[in-house]
Formats: structure tokens, C-alpha cells, sequence
């Protein structure tokens, strides 16, 4: 019963990070049959610009299973010519990995397949202009897959932006993905992967594995599932706890022109981080509007009317994979994403809204995801920064440290609470460059 219920629901979320055009919606496509770039920007332009959702199940033949010999542990860690590390983990995993699939029927024996997890894909955009996207992206992500292009000298500018804010944010669950085999010879997938190590060596994707696969020919799909299930456990969740969903987007489902007795309330979709909500809840969310003709912000709330998780409407919604909320709120405050960067919760159980945060900052040595090696220089009284604190962007000006800790001044208040960390970004030669991260004090 309990297998039953995992498959309809999603349990985690893993994100899809990695430097521009290395493959990450395509592989999202072939996981889970959705291509995430439905933007119109996003498909004349060939990128993603906004962060893409989609669900997937993965299902384990147990008739092969039992059928196959036993396979070797995978091996972490590196001992002997590249060459030979692959090939040794290749034959440990070849029998097991063919018991993995995304089809409920199997590809190797056509029998049924059970099911072990449902798994939401949070498909983040590559490109050095919408490194934002990617740190809110996080905040979500139990896990992520590290896609690096074999066809390309590796590290990319955005795969050591993409990783050092993966290590920022405290995601430590780790798959890499070799993509584009298909697309160089044996001798040029090896000098790649030799690149990928001496890359992630000293950091928290050192012992990640490291699964080469072809996403255009969907070829080693099956070993990359066996790697996910291996080394993206499902966090332990409390139901206890209040509940707290970051909306990442808000949209209004009602056609121009529909009466209004029939039109919807307004939806908002994102992840449930803690507790449960239920159909019927009181909720508030916050920051909230901005009151008419005034700088400051109020808090909203409405009742939820419906929940929908992986197109399934439930009564009940549990933290893991993403959820969608239908409100009571009037549509026209949650069109166009009006409402992303927000949080939902119980009333009066939320954190406290903030117009100024103070944090205790560590700054990397070194400014990532530019092509120049430029060292980070100390945050200025003055300057002007990005923070990025759960699922919500906002500029603030730095005011004067006190006791080692820095206080910014926001422009956009945040829901926030003592702990919670936000992402440092300042502007560099013209971009938004991630320099380090502050823990809300």
C-alpha cells in the first residue's frame, strides 16, 4: 500500500543545474515527458529563462531483479586510469540498472514494473543572465543533477557557478550527468570525464557519481535512475511542524471574457517545505500587496478551495515534490506571477516580514561564473546587492557592519526567519555575480 501511495505522490524535489545548452530540458523531456520551456521568450530564444516543473516516476522490475546476478556496490571515488574506473562501475551497475525505468511496463522483459518514487524535476536556466532563477531554484531542490556536456571543456563558467551555489544553499545530494556522448569518441568522453573529477575534487560533488549518457539517443537513462535512487535519499519530513509553502508562481486559470459567477480563484504553485495543508485551510501569505499609493507591504489571506499535486487533486498536501493551491483570492493578484517570491502558511504562524535583514556573511574567496579571475573584495557601506532569500529576489543597500554582522536595507521586504540563509550576488564588470551567502542573524 505504502509503495502505492509514493507513486502517486512526488517525495522530493531534484534539480536540473548546469551551464547553458549542456542538455538539462532535453534530459528533463526524456525523464518526464514534458519539455519545460513553454515560455514564449523561452522558445524563441531556445533557453530556459524561468524555472521549469515537471513529475516523474521511476519503476523497478522485480521480475529482473531476481533474475540478475548480483551487481557490486557502485564504486566512489577514483583509483586507477579513468578508463578503468568506468568500466568497473559500468559492470556493476549494467544488471541492476536494466531493473530500472520510467514506464510501469518493463523494456527487457515486458512484465509489469512497481513502483518506488515520484520525483518532481525543477529544470533551472544555464545562462550567466539568470543566475537568480537558479539560487531561488534551490531553495526547493532536495537534490540536484549536475549536467555537464562531454562535448565541451569542462568546467563551463555556469557549471562552477551552478555548483559553488549549490554548496552555498547546502544541497549535498549530488548526481553528475555526462551528457552528449554521442556526440565525441571514446578517448574525448575520458579526457572529459578526467576533467570532471579534477573539477569537483575538494568539493561536496568529490565522491558524487558520475553517469555519462546520451539524452538526444536516451541511452544509459536506466543507470542514471539506479544513481538517483542510490544517492538522492528522500529527506526525513515532520508533519508536525507549521506548514510553509515558498510560491515560486502565481496565474489566473480564467479565460477573457468568462462570467464572473464562474471564475476561479487564483492559484499559487511552489513547495510545501514544512507540515500539512489541507482543503479548507485559513491561510495568510506574506509579504502579501503593496497597499495602494504606499511603500509598504500587507499580508493577504484567503481559504484553499482545492490542491493539486502531479495533476491529481488531493485533499491533503504533505512537504516533497510541487503543489499547486487554488485560492479564494481574486485572480487578478495572482496573474503573471504577481505573487512569486511570497510565502504561504496558517495565520499568525508565519515568519515576520522584514525591511532589513541582518546576516552573518561569508564571502567566497573568488567571484564565480566570470571568465576572469577576480578576487572578492569586502561588502561596502553603500553598495548595492542581491539577495536572494528562498524563492524571492530583492536589491538592498548595505548599511554599517556591526559586531561581524552586515545589515541591508531591502527594497522588497521578505518572509523570513533566524537562520534562514540568503544567496549575495553584486553586480560585477555589469552582471549579477553570486559572491557569498549571509545567515539571517
Amino acid at each position: 500500500m505504502a509503495k502505492e501511495r509514493t507513486a502517486l505522490v512526488p517525495e522530493l524535489n531534484i534539480g536540473m543545474v548546469g551551464h547553458v545548452d549542456h542538455g538539462k530540458t532535453t534530459l528533463t523531456s526524456v525523464l518526464t515527458g514534458k519539455w519545460t520551456d513553454t515560455h514564449s521568450e523561452e522558445i524563441k530564444r531556445g533557453i530556459t529563462i524561468r524555472l521549469g516543473y515537471a513529475d516523474f516516476t521511476i519503476y523497478k522490475c522485480r521480475k529482473c531483479e531476481a533474475g540478475r546476478s548480483a551487481a557490486e556496490p557502485l564504486r566512489q571515488g577514483s583509483q586507477g586510469s579513468p578508463k578503468a574506473e568506468l568500466s568497473a562501475e559500468a559492470a556493476s551497475r549494467k544488471d541492476e540498472a536494466l531493473c530500472y525505468g520510467t514506464s510501469p511496463k518493463c523494456p527487457k522483459c515486458f512484465g509489469d514494473c512497481e513502483p518506488t518514487r515520484m520525483i518532481s524535476i525543477v529544470d533551472a536556466p544555464g545562462h550567466e543572465t539568470l543566475m537568480t532563477t537558479v539560487l531561488s531554484g534551490t531553495s526547493i531542490m532536495d537534490g540536484a543533477l549536475l549536467v555537464i556536456a562531454a562535448d565541451e571543456k569542462c568546467p563551463q563558467p555556469q557549471t562552477r557557478e551552478h555548483l559553488t551555489a549549490l554548496e552555498l544553499t547546502g544541497i549535498r545530494n549530488i548526481v553528475i550527468v555526462q551528457n552528449k556522448i554521442d556526440a565525441v569518441t571514446e578517448e574525448e568522453a575520458l579526457a572529459n570525464y578526467r576533467q570532471i573529477k579534477a573539477f569537483v575534487k575538494g568539493t561536496i560533488a568529490e565522491n558524487a557519481p558520475v553517469i555519462p549518457v546520451s539524452a538526444n539517443q536516451r541511452v544509459n537513462i536506466d543507470a542514471l535512475l539506479l544513481a538517483i535512487e542510490r544517492n538522492i535519499p528522500t529527506p526525513k519530513r515532520d508533519p508536525t511542524k507549521e506548514p510553509r509553502m515558498l510560491v515560486a508562481r502565481s496565474f489566473d486559470i480564467n479565460r477573457p471574457g468568462t462570467e464572473i459567477a464562474k471564475l476561479s480563484g487564483g492559484i499559487v504553485g511552489g513547495s510545501l517545505v514544512q507540515g500539512v495543508l489541507k482543503v479548507g485551510d485559513e491561510v495568510e501569505i506574506r509579504p502579501g500587496v503593496k497597499r495602494a499609493g504606499k511603500g509598504s507591504y500587507e499580508p493577504i489571506r484567503s481559504k484553499i478551495l482545492g490542491l493539486q499535486v502531479a495533476s491529481r487533486n488531493v485533499g491533503e498536501a504533505s512537504p516533497g515534490g510541487l503543489l499547486g493551491v487554488l485560492t479564494g483570492l481574486d485572480p487578478s493578484l495572482t496573474k503573471s506571477d504577481s505573487l512569486g517570491g511570497n510565502v504561504l502558511g496558517l495565520p499568525g504562524k508565519l515568519p515576520p516580514t522584514l525591511n532589513e535583514i541582518t546576516m552573518k556573511v561569508r564571502l567566497l574567496e573568488r567571484v564565480v561564473g566570470s571568465k576572469e579571475e577576480l578576487n572578492v573584495q569586502p561588502i561596502k557601506t553603500g553598495e548595492q546587492l542581491m539577495l536572494t532569500v528562498g524563492v524571492v529576489r530583492t536589491i538592498g543597500t548595505a548599511e554599517p557592519a556591526r559586531g561581524g554582522l552586515t545589515k541591508v536595507a531591502l527594497r522588497l521586504p521578505v518572509c523570513a526567519s533566524r537562520g534562514d540563509r540568503a544567496a549575495i550576488s553584486r553586480q560585477v564588470m555589469g552582471r549579477w555575480r553570486l559572491v557569498g551567502v549571509g545567515e539571517i542573524a
